[in-house]
């Protein structure tokens, strides 16, 4: 596969790009973590909005069931809602570190909480609830809606990936590799995805629980974001390894190497035009577009 890369800076110096996802508007939505939350058109023209107060550390970033963006705030302890004319939200979740965020099956927004080691339910108009994790320090990471109408979600710290129904029943299934550290999850037409930062290894799990893993050629790329590719398989970013990776149905990798070095490469989604778009925490966006 032959790819076309051009890179977009965004911000000052230190804005350090972090999440991102194609919003409702047909632009791309991405958070800064120096306190803003970011959009720019698929030509390249940006604006940000500047968070109160700036020092929550938004982090995560996705459409929400309302047609808004909603994204978390790890240090704040917050979950935050922007709608697309930029007017922001937040709704205070307590000290227990929000990180991954999806839209659910049922019209809710469900997010991980990293520090408290639960999953958190909000509804658009405010209501909370929280579902304990069956594993002490668990660390749970990103989260996806699956094929099957479940919630699945990483737990860095336990070595396993989750499963959470929307009436709150959680199952854990622990991955073969140890250390894996898993992070980035992505949901298929009939498996979940993720990614193993610690192992440098793609995984795949059936709503079964019947886990398979790919091993990357450099298995010291340390793998972040996961999303599923419209034209099959999925893509991910090598936040070690300074570049794009591919990865097929079958396991088959290809990579591509970003511009500049050292560019450190985080959240990752597809965008209105079709082409692939990453977040990179040297300060700016990078679009990818298969030639």
């Amino acid at each position: 596969m032959t790819v076309s890369i051009v890179e977009f800076p965004v911000g000052e110096d230190g804005a350090a790009p972090y999440g991102i996802t194609a919003g409702p508007d047909g632009a791309l939505w991405f958070t800064l973590v120096h306190g803003a939350v970011g959009r720019m058109s698929t030509g390249g023209e940006y604006v940000t909005y500047p968070l109160d107060p700036p020092s929550g550390q938004p982090t995560v970033i996705t459409e929400g069931p309302d047609g808004a963006l909603w994204f978390t705030e790890s240090k704040g302890h917050r979950v935050g809602r922007i709608s697309v004319d930029g007017t922001v939200s937040s709704v205070d979740v307590g000290e227990s570190g929000p990180y991954g965020i999806t839209a659910g099956p049922d019209g809710a927004v469900w997010f991980t909480e990293m520090n408290a080691g639960r999953i958190g339910r909000l509804e658009p108009g405010g209501a909370l609830t929280a579902f304990p994790l069956p594993v002490e320090g668990a660390y749970p990471a990103a989260i996806t809606t699956g094929p099957d109408g479940a919630l699945w979600f990483c737990l860095n710290q336990a070595n396993a990936i989750g499963r959470c129904t929307t009436d709150g029943e959680i199952t854990v299934h622990t991955l073969p590799t140890g250390a894996a550290a898993p992070v980035g999850i992505a949901s298929g037409a009939d498996a979940v995805w993720f990614v193993e930062i610690g192992a440098g290894q793609v995984g795949r799990i059936t709503p079964e629980g019947e886990i398979t893993e790919f091993p990357l050629p450099d298995r010291s790329a340390r793998p972040h974001a996961i999303v599923a590719d419209p034209r099959g398989g999925f893509w991910f970013t090598e936040w070690g390894g300074n570049r794009i990776g591919h990865v097929d149905e079958s396991g088959r990798f290809e990579h591509h190497a970003l511009p500049r070095g050292s560019a450190e490469p985080h959240g990752i989604t597809i965008g209105s035009d079709g082409a692939v778009w990453a977040a990179l925490e040297i300060g700016s966006l990078v679009r990818l577009e298969r030639c």
